[in-house]
């Protein structure tokens, strides 16, 4: 039996067209254009467009070529908008920020690469062992961009199964998990034959594997609780006001414009609205403590000293002499001095410029620095019986690092809170696709995540990974509403990703190479034996 079919040398000119479509419909998998929503089905075919490509390539140098050529079309199709904050609010010319996005793209796309030179080197023999060990690969190249250089997981295709089948999964292996299994099907997809249909092998792998797909469905159904009456009345939903300011990102900053205009607008609202908890999204006030006009930040404070409502707001905290932390600050009444939470997954070259790339974020005219790092798994913000995680933007791609509060099964988090502000990017697909990161760590944890936001998505997202509320994009007003914590038992994910991270799926998908490595050493001994 060989491994591959024979290469068609006709069709080679059109491989790498066909690899550049397929991964720009990746990109488009994610968040469709116009709509916004993900497309599981897509994904799925991109990949098994991929996959049909590395089986039909001569080498692994033409196999890595389209795996490289497929992931940077995916990754610059993803995150194009990076050029908006390069561009139109930093100042850096068209032709060097089209570049850098490129480059992006390029470097992260070389793990995708590498991968797909790996696999047509092993060549796998067997339908199955191909399919695994491309899966295997797959998954650990999102591993690899999801956590060297910092981590950059942005579009992972496992988020296009926010609302598809796989969906299921995610209380057990997570996204990167899911974003292998995905590329095992694509690759059992494109082997499959005509005669198949009279296969009785073939016929009882599909059955299995749909058994234990309706399988892990009916577990999920039942751990979010649809199957069975629950043993206690939940507790009281805890009624929301969500703040989007809608503060013009070029003017965020400015003390002359975008500052007043913050303060007064949020001002305002916290000291106004009803609600038991009111959010206001990062930055929201754009100063340091010690910058705002004396005893406006006391006045805040003051408000919730009493009463029955706390607040969350985003603030940076510190000094410039002593550095400085993009911070969450939290009030409510009785407490001896006001919550806090400092954001711990910074953003490169926005949070902190990365060694020898100083002169870059210096030719961009953004307020960039590099902020102090918080802890991992910081204390909650307890409030009406809920214990209240905050995380700042960025931070819910990381579901490992939120795992971290699961630790302790008994004090893990009944909400999340992500206050956000991706006003950089402007009114496109980024807002989408963060909404569906937000709803696959729901999907991982089966807690809900309320979204304060400058620009959008400010949103409720309950324990299921459904959007409950959401308030329209790009314009300044308030979401109300309520969000039902959760509490009980942890997920499978939650509770090996609390104990080992990711090490689990690095472990799973090096042992299902090395075999892979092994048969084929064993089966070249034999042919020469």
């Amino acid at each position: 039996m060989t491994a591959f079919p024979a290469p068609v040398p006709r069709a080679a000119p059109w491989h790498g067209l066909l690899a550049l479509c397929a991964g720009l419909a990746q990109a488009a998998s994610l968040a469709l254009p116009g709509s916004g929503q993900p497309a599981w089905w897509l994904q799925l075919a991109s990949m098994a467009v991929l996959a049909a490509l590395l089986r039909s390539s001569a080498t692994w140098r033409r196999a890595a070529a389209l795996g490289g050529l497929f992931a940077t079309a995916w990754l610059a199709g993803t995150f194009w908008w990076l050029f908006i904050s390069m561009h139109t609010y930093g100042g850096l010319s068209a032709p060097l920020a089209v570049a850098a996005v490129l480059a992006l793209a390029a470097f992260l796309g070389s793990y995708y690469a590498a991968v797909s030179g790996i696999f047509r080197t092993l060549a796998p023999i067997g339908r199955a062992q191909s399919a695994i060990v491309f899966g295997a690969l797959w998954m650990l190249a999102e591993l690899a961009r999801g956590v060297w250089w910092t981590g950059f997981p942005w579009g992972a295709g496992g988020y296009a199964h926010v609302d598809g089948p796989l969906a299921a999964l995610a209380r057990h292996i997570g996204v990167y998990g899911i974003s292998g299994v995905a590329a095992a099907l694509a690759m059992l997809l494109v082997q499959a034959r005509r005669s198949d249909l009279r296969s009785a092998r073939a016929w009882a792998l599909a059955l299995a594997l749909a058994a234990l797909g309706a399988g892990a469905a009916w577990q999920r159904h039942c751990a979010v609780g649809q199957c069975q009456t629950p043993v206690r009345p939940p507790a009281q939903p805890l009624p929301l006001a969500l703040l989007q300011g809608n503060i013009p990102q070029d003017e965020k900053f400015q003390p002359g414009s975008g500052v007043p205009m913050a303060l007064q607008w949020y001002g305002d609202r916290l000291t106004t609205l009803s609600g038991a908890l009111v959010v206001a999204p990062e930055t929201a006030l754009p100063m340091l403590p010690q910058q705002l006009t004396p005893g406006y930040l006391e006045a805040i404070e003051g408000h919730f000293a009493s009463g029955d409502q706390a607040a969350l707001l985003g603030i940076p905290l510190g000094s410039l002499e002593t550095g400085y932390t993009n911070s969450v600050v939290g009030f409510q009444a009785g407490q001896a001095e006001p919550y806090r939470y400092d954001k711990h997954h910074l953003v490169p070259f926005g949070e902190f410029i990365p060694p020898f790339f100083r002169w870059f974020t210096e030719r961009m005219n953004i307020p960039l620095g590099d902020f102090s790092r918080g802890g991992l798994a910081q204390p909650h913000f307890a409030w009406r019986g809920e214990r209240i995680a905050p995380n700042i933007c960025y931070e819910d791609l990381f579901g490992e690092e939120l795992a971290a509060h699961f630790r302790d099964p008994a004090s893990a988090p009944t909400v999340f809170v992500n206050l956000s502000n991706i006003g950089w990017f402007g009114n496109t697909l980024a807002i989408d696709q963060h909404l569906q990161i937000s709803r696959m760590r729901t999907l991982e944890f089966e807690r809900p995540m309320v979204r304060a936001t400058n620009t959008g998505a400010t949103a409720i997202i309950d324990h299921r990974g459904v959007v409950t509320h959401q308030l329209e994009r790009h314009v300044r007003g308030i979401l109300k509403g309520q969000v039902q914590g959760r509490s009980g038992p942890v997920t499978p994910y939650a509770a090996w990703a609390a104990r080992w991270g990711l090490w689990p799926l690095w472990i799973l998908g090096v042992l299902a190479v090395l075999a892979a490595w092994v048969v084929r050493r064993r089966n070249a001994g034999h042919h020469t034996g």
